[in-house]
């Protein structure tokens, strides 16, 4: 199937669009007179002899609305400016050798471009990949650089799914990355948004039936992948999945919010494009892996298709991230309500979802399914990341809401837990910087009903104190890494104290993301006991205090050898006598025992 948008051919480009709603669609080479495209059954297409790579053009619709391409490679000038003829041949990749990581052995870093480095683009990030490769981290995940309104966003207001950000770099910048992360040893993640599309720049409506009013999701009308007229829509979606594989390397996708795209499909749209993405990448000779973030708990997300599953890879669980910070906070706003004093950490570390089925005051509704007999690595957790920091009316870090120690006790549950663990950029340092959600709307209009409505969604979620104008250059200057706190007191001793624990959970049988089933946890007069035994019998123990004043150690572990200790100096710690508040000690138990 010829590929929509602009394709390079030896005596031209051909432009194919899919624009059931338009009768006539023309191509607006700058500097060249309209040329018509032809048309059959909703495609639009023809050869432009003129137009090469660099060349700028628009669509015009109808006669009378000129509109970037909704499959730009390259939006130069911004959302609403020309598209740009890229020639994804015009890189030259050096990472043939590359094969990728499997999904076990994932360790994610999750990284906003624009605040990452000061430069904020693509190519200022590829200095600092030695040293993320050096702490333990084998993938980096980005937050969506699908072309946005303005220099400055999360990411999930984009509109151009085909475009990488201009003022990250563009494609070019991206390839750059990539390959510059696959020779540093490092997968790429890259986080994308088939839910919805921002409201600023978005034109798809005014080329075809991209949307419906039979499924609504909180930004709006829902994407149209299910409706008699909805076979171009899906192709947008699946021929997106397969382009990030193709033209860019990734090696992985981030499907955000899932629980918001409606599909009543014989084929669901995520299990289309999970396989058709998985294709492309086996063409490259390496794996790539979907991870879905979701609110439902859902097993089936990570069941195979052939078990009624949509047959992705594996899912957020925010259970242990909210079961853990409640117990280390004692917050209880919000969708915390449900995890009062930690409730259903135990659970989490053990099963991957605390909640399978129970009541949920939050949802007031019961809330998921059983998942003590899937795998480990089906389940990504994290003690911080991007929604859970900037979703807060503070944004604060993790470190600017508990003590040293009870950051480094929550370290070692995060990397004790068979899971795959997720970093939020900067954490592995204990990074202060708050990360309020920003933006660069150039409606003025909008920006302030942004600021407005997040504003009233805080103050639902019973969060108190003004946020930070999402739209105000400070709030995303506030949110940018101090790079320099990684070398200073307390602050290097806790990237250390990561990096022991990820050389320790890769070289020892029992720890990492396998072997779930022969985990157990148990909380009791505020110590959390994880045990973890790999299949040869090979086994650890983690010992937790998660109060503020000292308990004594399990009689059981006398004489049992200590493989990391939360309170070691060279962590930071203050040494002692066990078990101190928050100190966090795993063991290494005989095989005798």
């Amino acid at each position: 199937m010829e590929s929509l948008g602009a394709s390079l051919k030896t005596r031209g480009t051909e432009f194919r669009v899919w624009a059931p709603h338009c009768r006539t669609v023309e191509v607006l080479l700058e500097g060249h007179a309209p040329v018509p495209l032809q048309a059959d059954t909703g495609l639009f297409a023809g050869l432009v002899p003129d137009a090469r790579a660099g060349s700028r053009y628009r669509y015009r619709l109808d006669g009378q609305r000129d509109r970037p391409d909704p499959v730009s490679r390259y939006q130069p000038d911004g959302v609403h400016g020309p598209s740009m003829v890229v020639d994804p041949r015009d890189f030259s990749w050096t990472d043939g050798a590359f094969r990728g990581h499997a999904l076990e052995a994932l360790v994610i870093y999750e990284l906003h471009v624009g605040t990452f480095t000061e430069p904020g683009t693509f190519e200022a990030v590829i200095p600092r990949l030695a040293a993320l490769a050096d702490l333990g981290v084998t993938a980096i995940e980005l937050m969506p650089v699908a072309e946005f309104p303005g220099s400055r966003n999360w990411g999930y207001d984009g509109v151009h799914l085909y475009a990488p950000q201009s003022t990250y770099g563009g494609p070019r910048g991206l390839r750059r990355l990539v390959d510059a992360c696959h020779a540093a040893g490092l997968s790429v993640i890259l986080d994308v948004v088939y839910n919805h599309l921002g409201p600023e720049g978005n034109y798809l409506a005014e080329f075809g039936p991209y949307f419906t009013d039979r499924h609504t999701t909180p930004w709006g009308l829902g994407i149209n992948v299910d409706g008699a007229d909805a076979a171009g829509v899906r192709r947008h979606l699946v021929d997106n999945a397969r382009y990030w594989a193709r033209e860019f390397h990734v090696d992985g996708l981030r499907l955000d919010a899932i629980h918001a795209i409606a599909d009543t499909s014989p084929l669901h749209i995520l299990t289309e494009l999970a396989e058709a993405a998985r294709e492309e990448a086996m063409t490259l000779g390496r794996p790539l892996h979907v991870i879905a973030e979701s609110h439902d708990n859902d097993r089936r997300i990570v069941l195979p298709p052939a078990e009624g599953g949509l047959g992705l890879d594996a899912v957020w669980s925010d259970d242990f991230h909210h079961a853990l910070h409640t117990r280390l906070t004692g917050e209880r706003g919000g969708y915390y309500a449900d995890y009062p004093g930690g409730r259903g950490l135990e659970r989490a570390i053990v099963e991957g979802f605390a909640y399978q089925g129970e009541p949920s005051v939050y949802w007031n509704r019961n809330r998921g399914t059983p998942s003590a007999d899937l795998p480990g690595e089906r389940f990504v957790i994290s003690l911080q990341n991007h929604d859970q920091v900037g979703n807060r009316s503070g944004s604060e870090r993790l470190p600017t809401l508990v003590s040293p120690e009870a950051v480094r006790a929550a370290v070692a549950i995060l990397f004790v837990t068979p899971a795959i663990p997720l970093l939020f950029m900067g954490e592995e340092y204990g990074e202060t910087a708050p990360f309020a959600f920003f933006a660069s709307f150039l409606d003025p209009r909008l920006s302030e009903a942004v600021h407005r409505g997040r504003q009233g969604e805080f103050e639902r979620l019973g969060w108190t104190g003004r946020i930070a104008d999402p739209n105000d250059l400070a709030t995303l200057t506030r949110a940018r890494l101090n790079h320099a706190l990684a070398t200073g007191p307390g602050h290097r001793e806790l990237r250390e104290y990561y990096r022991a624990w990820l050389r320790l959970r890769r070289s020892h049988p029992a720890l990492g993301a396998r072997h779930k089933g022969a985990t157990h946890a148990e909380m009791s007069d505020d110590v959390l006991v994880v045990s973890r035994r790999a299949p040869l019998g090979e086994r650890v123990v983690l010992v937790a205090n998660l109060a503020s004043e000292h308990r004594p150690l399990p009689r059981a572990l006398a004489g049992a050898t200590a493989l990391l200790d939360s309170a070691e100096p060279r962590f930071a710690g203050a040494g002692g006598e066990p078990l101190a508040p928050y100190r966090a000690i795993l063991f290494e138990i005989a095989r005798s025992q």
